[in-house]
């Protein structure tokens, strides 16, 4: 298993092999230098599993080069070439040893599936090449000459060790170093036989547009398919009737490549459709008849012949016009649907205007939670910006409510107004904890840094098409497409980073500096949480408890999950309970309305900053909130009242077990809860040691510098030094 950068899908892709009723397995995995986190992925794993090997290489040699290396350290009797990003399905390494045992052949095919990141799953059609006839147990590539037409990667068969080594297989460098292993094992097999199961999903992972160094890539297919034609000569006169179908699948293939928007770059196709007209004439069998199973082959086969790229690009432009036809009928649709929307109209065209102006390098625009007000990350960067680049001109988005609630001498524009397209048509530079809306449109040149606003326990992104429940009815299209405009995407540690390239699989460049957010907590002092204590109330000499519940897909309103009255009366006199209910739920004074103990309850809900509420408190409660990520900086005592948690995975679903690994002490009774506080087990030892095991797993960027990391990244264009891992488990630099 070559693994190089996949650290957001490393860990299912091993879930899915290591099945712990197979003994006689061993998992062989190549860090091929990995830059993210997966390379200590792997040392996870293989310490609580004997079974997992991993060779960490020190320069990236690449896939196929990468898979040598295993090979050659491999011992097993079959070897199964996996890529890390994909995974296989339940019961599938089981069901091929099984069939491998029942046959022993040089090559085992089975089934697979695409798996797309829209969610859509789609079985692939090579079980049809044995069930029209039938296929016996065991069998050659005369028996099935179409296995030829198959699709063309390693990952969909299990080959016999010896096997490989006895006809010097091993792959090459460069692109497509699939082809030059999958055909000849097929050609050379005494023994095949086929698994009809799905047992591998292949994830057809988003791409965008190439570069001309990738485009370049593309010219080794080649070399690929000149090795494929050469071990066909070394075999002799036996694969003579297999050449046309070669042939033919060459051709096929080199098309792809070509016709293919995303591969070979616009001013390469000349050059590529002149390689393959070499390699037409090269390899061409005698007698040969173009084929017309597909509209307009086989006159794409004599233009090739003839290396004649005009007539190719004549052939081929009916799909092309089509499409542009296509995208025509859409333009017009959705300017007809502008007109209908015309009291936005006029705030349209001068949006439209004013992008036609410079944009003005010296210009920022923060936002936070949909516009709600100064708060979170973008804040924490703000007020480094005006530190260490007071060049930049800072300017705010907030909601018309929100204008009260903005500091003295921050400067900002109302969502909306002239000024506020004015702003985001200039702006050099945009952060946010959240997407911008989707009528934002990002020029060239614009540079966008997204913060996100907390370490996601629960699904996000792509990950909650699973979960219908919590996504609900989300437009997952649109939200890749708001993603995508984002340049940087900042990382509060290795669990986020894993999540965020799973949920957004967009190109951004990750910012793992930790949570700009956390740099008050982490330095926080004695004296502040005094002065902030008083601000709130909090009287002398009490326990201050943050109660700060997470927001629940499955509840309209919010309500308590355990009597807040009953609670506090049992705790005593000593203790005060700040109530912070999710933003999502609009109240008033809940309180008051409830009829609390007055001075006992205090209602922070509205507080402009949870950071404050944090700082002040002695404890944290909490249930699934991300709050509690943050919270472990301050190094004080958190409870998790996990009384529903079976129901929020369910209908959520969760990137790690909390309750196997909490940040303190866990409860799931009201009773519990309440004894918990009177015992005083959160400030025991047992609790002290699950929050220093949590710390160091997820603070450990968190040394009071991640906003200036985001600053001198961005905005000063610095090249940063990878943050030290557990440097913020001791709060110091």
């Amino acid at each position: 298993m070559p693994v190089h950068k996949v650290q957001g899908y490393l860990r299912q892709c091993l879930d899915s092999i290591l099945d712990p009723d197979l003994p006689n397995l061993e998992v062989i995995a190549i860090d091929d230098a990995s830059p993210d986190g997966c390379g200590e992925i792997l040392d996870e794993y293989a310490e609580r599993d004997h079974r997992v090997r991993v060779r960490h290489l020190t320069e990236n040699v690449g896939l196929g080069e990468a898979r040598n290396v295993g090979f050659d350290m491999a011992t097993g009797d079959y070897v199964w070439f996996f890529d890390s990003d994909d995974h296989a399905t339940e019961g599938a390494v089981r069901a091929i040893l099984d069939r491998l045992a029942e046959t022993r052949p040089d090559v085992l095919m089975f089934d697979y599936a695409r798996s797309y990141w829209n969610g859509r799953v789609k079985r692939s059609i090579i079980n049809h090449l044995f069930r029209e006839p039938p296929a016996p147990e065991v069998f050659t590539l005369a028996d099935r000459p179409s296995l030829l037409e198959m699709f063309t990667s390693i990952w969909n068969r299990a080959i016999r060790r010896e096997f490989m080594i006895e006809h010097g297989l091993r792959f090459n460098s460069g692109y497509y170093e699939d082809v030059s292993i999958t055909y000849p094992v097929l050609m050379a097999a005494e023994r095949v036989s086929f698994l009809d199961r799905v047992c591998y999903i292949y994830r057809q992972r988003r791409r965008g547009a190439i570069t001309k160094t990738a485009s370049a890539k593309h010219f080794d297919a080649f070399d690929q398919y000149d090795r494929i034609f050469a071990f066909m000569d070394r075999l002799g006169p036996k694969m003579d009737p297999f050449r046309p179908l070669m042939f033919n699948r060459t051709i096929w293939h080199l098309l792809v490549i070509l016709e293919r928007a995303d591969r070979v770059y616009p001013s390469e196709k000349p050059r590529f459709f002149a390689e393959m007209s070499k390699t037409y004439n090269r390899y061409k069998p005698a007698g040969h008849v173009p084929p017309d199973d597909e509209p307009n082959l086989a006159e794409k086969h004599r233009a090739i012949e003839r290396n004649d790229f005009k007539a190719w690009e004549r052939i081929n432009s009916p799909t092309l016009t089509a499409k542009a036809k296509k995208s025509g009928r859409k333009v017009r649709k959705l300017q007809k649907r502008s007109v209908v929307r015309s009291k936005e109209l006029a705030k349209e065209r001068y949006y439209r205007l004013r992008r036609r102006m410079p944009i003005e390098e010296d210009l920022a625009v923060f936002a936070a939670y949909w516009y709600r007000g100064y708060a979170c990350n973008p804040a924490a960067i703000y007020e480094k910006v005006r530190e260490l680049a007071p060049h930049i001109r800072c300017v705010w988005i907030v909601k018309p409510g929100a204008r009260k609630t903005m500091p003295e001498g921050v400067d900002y524009v109302v969502a909306g107004s002239a000024d506020y397209y004015r702003t985001i048509a200039a702006a050099k530079y945009f952060v946010n904890n959240v997407n911008f809306p989707d009528y934002l449109v990002k020029r060239p040149g614009q540079i966008h840094l997204e913060t996100q606003h907390g370490t996601p326990l629960k699904k996000m992104g792509l990950d909650q098409m699973e979960y219908p429940v919590g996504a609900n009815d989300m437009d997952f299209k649109a939200l890749i497409e708001r993603s995508d405009r984002w340049d940087f995407l900042v990382s509060a540690n290795p669990l986020s980073s894993e999540a965020w390239e799973r949920g957004f699989p967009c190109h951004y460049e990750m910012l793992e500096i930790g949570y700009p957010r956390n740099d008050r907590l982490v330095r926080a002092t004695e004296q502040e949480q005094a002065r902030l204590r008083d601000e709130l109330g909090i009287p002398e000499g009490k326990t201050a408890i943050l109660y700060a519940p997470t927001h629940r897909d499955y509840q309209r309103h919010y309500n308590p999950m355990f009597d807040i009255g009953r609670f506090v009366d049992q705790l005593g006199e000593n203790h005060v309970l700040l109530l912070r209910a999710h933003y999502y739920y609009k109240i008033k004074n809940m309180a008051a309305d409830l009829g609390w103990p007055e001075g006992r309850v205090l209602d922070v809900s509205k507080h402009p900053s949870v950071e404050d509420l944090m700082i002040a408190s002695d404890a944290l409660l909490t249930d699934y909130s991300s709050i509690m990520f943050d919270y472990a900086n301050l190094g004080r005592p958190i409870v998790i009242y996990a009384n529903d948690w079976e129901t929020y995975k369910l209908t959520r679903g969760v990137n790690f077990d909390l309750t196997e690994f909490p940040p303190g002490v866990v409860t799931y009774t009201e009773p519990d809860l309440i004894e918990a506080f009177v015992s005083r087990a959160p400030w025991g030892s047992a609790a002290e040691k699950n929050l220093a095991a949590f710390r160091a797993r997820f603070c450990p960027w968190d040394d009071g510098h991640a906003a200036e990391r985001a600053v001198r990244r961005v905005f000063l264009g610095e090249t940063l030094a990878p943050v030290a891992s557990g440097s913020g488990a001791s709060g110091t630099p």
